[in-house]
């Protein structure tokens, strides 16, 4: 069974190779694989006629016994949005009703078949897999792509995608291609070289009709390095007396060009109608048969359509005998007679049906500049965004650019392809896009896009200490010209100041508040993000009496759905950090929650990287490890999928609280090394912070206070510092450091003056109890206990717990003593936090009292990988498995394997029993 194919798909001709026993061996394994069940990669990597597709075809004719699905890339396609998985999928497009709604509407959307937003590209990807996980669930899968290398941006992105995430399928990948791009970068590989010289010359003299000298048949073999294509290839053409002296091997070129002369020698040898046949067939790249007939209709073209000399054949599909053939004859045409046939193409190519094609022969006929033409360019850019084709957008306006004489159009179509290659993660296009429209005549408003521009692409690559300067000056540029995108801007340029924290260069918290302050407003409604900046802002400008009432106004609005669904993927994560400078962890807790199931909901992925850190730091302090752990693997499948840099927020939450060694302090030193190189100065600090944590609860008080205290000298004004405050001074306070702790109460009482939230009030009563003495501490400790005693915040109780009833072992009040330290210990070991239980358990037995060591809760299904853990957690939850499958990037048949190794290893039979197996947890 086969599906798909393509312009040179077709080329499946049986062809008996000679050697390559290595190579064919790994094809087989990988074959035999697949057929058990298993899922396999390979990248079968070499020079132009070195032979890839030979054993590309050498596999396919092997998996007779499986599903095939085949698709190649085309050079002259190469922007065209998803025209290669067009040639794979297409067939499959019965099957989506079988695959979740979000990868369904994903799908439909970039194949033109249903109007919608344009999808996140990595749902697109999913969605495919579903397709083949699907498929595969019948029958074992077999996907060949040949010159992978020529693949459009948007598939080369979704199938490498697929290649990283096909789990335990049975479907085995197979990519041809002369070099590799950065979409499979990373994938196995199987670099095919030329062939032995024993062999080499077994080929050239099959070839050849005649003896060859020895000297001459020697350098043919030593200068084609054995690629079998220029061996069979090369003497094509040559008499042999030109063969023998070896004077017609003379040139400069390398061996592509020398194998392409050797398909023009050929090619010349034909009429000249039939040569400007094929030139028509090189240029129209889908290889349609009533295309290419129409067009060369139009030049007035007379010729045979059949077999052409070897070069050519026609099947379903128009094919050449190799790419090169095609390269070859397009290369060496005239500038005129490439215009002229890709004309005739336009001519022939229905603008109802195909009109971005048309578009793009119009556009390779185009003599000069040509307005209407510029036209059609701009409107196929805009099909290609609605349907997520970003890059291929870019490229459609970058012809249109290229074709517009008007300078105000032109650097409108240049800034318009500059925001569409940022949205592609084209950078490098970007910059030359944006450097195209800076040298055309701009406005104040062009000046101000292409500065923003600038700074969203340096915000894209890497969150780090160049972007809040950039966002800035955009942000003060777009002032008297669109003061709510200005507003807009200013927020944006915030959110980069908070990533890069102390590491940013020059411009960081405070210089972007200043500026917001002093800017315009928006003759329009005031939104909840207006609100929030005016609170951040003010926060600095003024004092927290000011800022934190609007910063908690604005992170309720944002947990309550009060704000629209652009506003939450924005800015959600930053209402987090809002509500968290305001000690509000119920506002804290909504907004994240409301941010991942809107970005879920949306697709976004981008979005989602940052949603699910911020709301697995909620959960873990929360006490909740399961969640949390359960949205640190979703966090690091995102990351994967997508390559996103994000620092690891949650995991460093739930490492800290966790308090195992082992475990936290890789992450966390890892994390500084990193995020400290790309400038994510507000990382660095929760890493240290963490470190600080977990330290204490070893009981490590004079290691924990360094790392306290430098945490807590980051960006003091916001949440993570005081964090690290309540670090330092328990550090502090254990280590005989009463000063210092004294001074870092004080702080902390700044920032939790005003408040009424119970999350600063019980940290802040709990560090009075840590420097007060006598009746004040005790009275301290006990405001501390009943103020978190009603909040989520189990862990900061726990600890309230253990602070104080060391304190009353202090105080040689053993009984009393014991009955706080029980209940932290019994605390901590429901919840997780190992470091701490184990300091509770020595405190216990300090007082006399025998402890038995307890089991903390998370080690039910601590046998579980992090994978298993989590998709366990979400089917116990009652998700399905195509549910779970698109939350975590893998097939319903990978979710459903994993499931399986999870119920051998809780021993137990069903979905029903998880939930006895993984009890939930507050």
């Amino acid at each position: 069974m086969e599906h798909g194919g393509g312009a040179e798909a077709g080329r499946t001709h049986s062809t008996a190779l000679l050697g390559r026993r290595s190579e064919r061996a790994v094809l087989d394994q990988l074959l035999g694989d697949v057929r058990n069940g298993g899922s396999q990669v390979l990248v079968v990597r070499g020079e132009a006629g070195v032979g890839k597709t030979a054993l590309l075809n050498y596999a396919t004719e092997s998996a007779h016994d499986l599903q095939l699905l085949r698709a190649v890339g085309v050079e002259s396609e190469m922007e065209l949005v998803f025209a290669a998985l067009h040639q794979l999928c297409m067939p499959l497009l019965d099957r989506m009703k079988r695959i979740p709604e979000p990868q369904r509407r994903a799908l439909a959307t970039v194949f033109g078949l249903a109007p919608g937003p344009a999808p996140d590209r990595f749902m697109v990807g999913l969605a495919v897999l579903s397709l083949i996980s699907d498929l595969a669930a019948e029958q074992p899968v077999l996907v060949v792509v040949d010159d992978a290398q020529w693949l459009d941006t948007a598939t080369a992105q979704t199938l490498g995608f697929v290649a990283r995430r096909i789990g335990n399928e049975a479907v085995g990948l197979l990519f041809g291609a002369r070099e590799v791009g950065v979409e499979l970068n990373g994938l196995a590989e199987l670099e095919v070289d030329g062939l032995p010289d024993d062999e080499a010359r077994a080929l050239l003299g099959s070839a050849v009709e005649f003896l060859l000298d020895a000297p001459i048949r020697d350098r043919i073999v030593a200068e084609t390095g054995g690629n079998p294509l220029a061996l069979l290839q090369l003497p094509r053409g040559l008499t042999a007396t030109q063969l023998a002296a070896g004077f017609g091997l003379l040139g400069g070129q390398g061996l592509p060009g020398r194998i392409e002369q050797s398909f023009l020698r050929e090619a010349d040898a034909l009429p000249p109608p039939t040569r400007q046949l094929l030139l028509v067939a090189a240029a129209e790249p889908v290889g349609d048969p009533v295309l290419v007939r129409r067009a060369a209709d139009q030049l007035g073209i007379d010729a045979a359509f059949a077999e052409i000399d070897g070069l050519l054949s026609l099947g379903e599909r128009v094919t050449f005998r190799h790419p090169l053939v095609r390269s070859a004859l397009y290369g060496s045409a005239s500038a005129t007679e490439r215009r002229a046939v890709h004309l005739a193409l336009a001519g022939a190519t229905d603008s109802a049906i195909d009109p971005d094609r048309r578009a793009w022969h119009l556009a390779a006929a185009a003599t000069g500049p040509d307005e209407a033409v510029a036209v059609e360019l701009e409107r196929s850019a805009d099909r290609a965004q609605a349907r997520g084709g970003f890059a291929a957008a870019a490229a459609f306006l970058q012809r249109a650019v290229a074709l517009t004489r008007e300078p105000v159009r032109r650097t409108e179509r240049a800034l318009a392809g500059a925001q569409a290659s940022v949205q592609a993660g084209a950078f490098r296009t970007a910059w030359e896009l944006l450097a195209t429209a800076e040298a055309g005549q701009l406005d104040d408003l062009g000046r101000a896009r292409i500065d923003l521009l600038r700074a969203e692409a340096a915000f894209a690559q890497q969150r780090g200490r160049d972007a809040p300067g950039l966002l800035l000056r955009a942000a003060q540029t777009l002032e008297p010209l669109d003061p709510r995108l200005a507003r807009d801007t200013y927020l944006d340029a915030w959110s980069a100041a908070l990533f890069a924290g102390q590491l940013a260069a020059g411009t960081g918290l405070r210089e972007v508040s200043q500026a917001a302050i002093a800017a315009p407003r928006p003759d329009t409604a005031v939104r909840s993000s207006d609100v929030m900046l005016d609170g951040f802002a003010l926060l600095f400008a003024e004092g927290r009496e000011r800022g934190v009432p609007l910063l908690k106004q604005a992170a309720t609005a944002f947990g309550d759905g009060e704000v629209s669904a652009e506003e939450i993927l924005r800015w959600g994560w930053l209402a987090t950090a809002a509500a968290a400078t305001a000690w509000d962890f119920e506002a804290c807790l909504a907004a994240s929650i409301r941010q991942v199931e809107t970005a879920r909901r949306a697709g976004a992925l981008a979005v989602l990287a940052v949603g699910v850190n911020v709301l697995g730091q909620v959960f873990a302090m929360a006490g909740d490890f399961a969640e949390a752990t359960s949205l640190r693997a979703e966090a690091d499948a995102v990351r994967e999928a997508t390559g996103t840099h994000i620092g690891p927020y949650g995991a460093l939450v739930l490492s800290a609280l966790q308090g195992r060694p082992d475990d936290a302090f890789p992450l966390i030193d890892d994390t500084i090394a990193k995020t400290t190189a790309e400038g994510q100065g507000t990382a660095a600090q929760y890493a240290r912070w963490a470190k600080s944590v977990v330290l204490n609860g070893l009981g490590h008080h004079d290691e924990a206070l360094p790392w306290a205290t430098l945490a807590a000298e980051d960006t003091p004004e916001l949440f993570v510092s005081s964090w690290a405050l309540s670090e330092q001074i328990e550090a502090a306070a254990h280590s005989g450091h009463l000063d210092v702790a004294a001074e870092a109460l004080t702080r902390l009482q700044e920032k939790t003056r005003g408040t009424d939230e119970p999350w600063g009030l019980g940290l802040e009563a709990r560090a009075r109890g840590l420097v007060h003495k006598g009746a004040a501490a005790e009275k301290a400790f006990l405001e501390a206990i009943e103020q978190l005693n009603g909040t989520r915040l189990r862990p900061d109780l726990a600890r309230s717990h253990l602070l104080y009833g060391e304190w009353l072992r202090r105080q040689t009040r053993r009984g009393d003593a014991r009955t706080e330290l029980r209940t932290a210990y019994e605390m901590f070991s429901e919840i997780g936090m190992t470091a701490f239980a184990d300091r509770a358990r020595r405190e216990l037995q300090a007082t006399g009292e025998t402890v038995r060591r307890r089991a903390t809760a998370t080690t039910a299904g601590d046998e579980l990988t992090p994978q298993e853990r989590q998709i366990a957690l979400l089917v116990r939850d009652g998700l399905s498995n195509p549910e779970v499958g698109t939350r975590l990037f893998l097939s319903p048949r990978t979710v459903e394997w994993h499931l399986r190794k999870i119920f051998d290893k809780l021993s137990i039979s069903s979905r029903r029993q998880l939930r006895d197996a993984l009890p939930e947890v507050g």
